[in-house]
């Protein structure tokens, strides 16, 4: 799991304690592929994001969350004209980036 005071562990942590149980926390990285090694040696169960399967099938049993908290809302903040193409497109899906 994520270090205690991130939000994402903030927000794990609600969701296991919303489904009635507290969780075991071993490990604890921001590293998402650590994450997804620790699962796949089957040390641990965690919450991954699609983003980690980079378009190849998942390598692990998935479990769909309950209804309603599926998602996170992620904010970034980027100064006036320094407006990477790569972030404009992220913030922006369907709208092409101009350079």
């Amino acid at each position: 799991m994520e270090p205690e005071g991130t939000a994402a562990r903030h927000w794990a942590m609600s969701l296991c304690r919303d489904a009635g149980f507290e969780p075991d926390v071993r490990f604890e990285t921001t590293d998402l592929l650590l994450h997804q090694r620790l699962v796949e040696q089957r040390l641990a169960a965690a919450f991954l994001p699609d983003l980690v399967w980079s378009g190849r099938s998942p390598t692990v049993a998935l479990r769909r969350l309950p209804r309603g908290r599926s998602t996170r809302r992620v904010v970034t903040v980027v100064r006036r004209g320094g407006e990477h193409p790569a972030v404009r497109a992220w913030a922006n899906p369907g709208k092409p980036a101009a350079c």
